[in-house]
């Protein structure tokens, strides 16, 4: 089976529900997480969270403006970027500086045009949820350097790495040096 981020060949396009703020991935994701966390349950109000995880500057911001919502939450706080209006969440920042996003897929205009990864802090996932067989699943977080491939460790490298060389990169990602 193909992984989703490998399936992808043109630019995903999403929004909100009100339609005031439109965005385009530039770029395919670096990765696809299935997050089963308290802090994603209670967030979103569902079973789990579908994140694309990609580079801020592959999002491309078609029409209106995001206001970033700082969320405590069990690890420290991020910010939740939504539309002023309806509120949607579109997409996730963790720590300073925030060279990556975590995009929600069920923003996009075609959510199944991509599927997860991997599914991670599944010590918390519901019961009644099943992960399909052959997809990587981890109690909690893991070791990037031992589950993404090279091609995604050297994107997440070079975005923290251009964040670092403009002085504003304090937080996520230590994963990937």
């Amino acid at each position: 089976m193909k992984k989703a981020t490998q399936r992808t060949s043109k630019k995903l396009t999403g929004g909100c529900s009100c339609g005031q703020v439109r965005y385009q991935l530039v770029d395919k994701p670096i990765r696809v997480h299935c997050c089963h966390c308290s802090d994603c349950q209670r967030h979103t109000g569902s079973a789990f969270v579908l994140n694309a995880i990609i580079e801020t500057a592959a999002i491309k911001i078609l029409r209106g403006k995001l206001q970033a919502v700082p969320v405590p939450r069990g690890f420290g706080s991020h910010d939740i970027y939504r539309c002023p209006k309806c509120k949607v969440a579109l997409w996730s920042a963790y720590g300073h500086g925030r060279p990556i996003r975590f995009v929600r897929v069920g923003t996009l205009d075609h959510p199944s045009a991509i599927r997860p990864d991997i599914h991670i802090y599944t010590e918390t996932k519901l019961p009644w949820v099943k992960i399909p067989k052959g997809t990587p699943a981890f109690r909690q977080y893991y070791d990037l350097q031992k589950v993404w491939p090279l091609k995604s460790r050297q994107r997440l490298k070079q975005a923290l790495a251009t964040q670092k060389q403009n002085g504003r990169f304090r937080g996520w990602g230590k994963e990937a040096s």
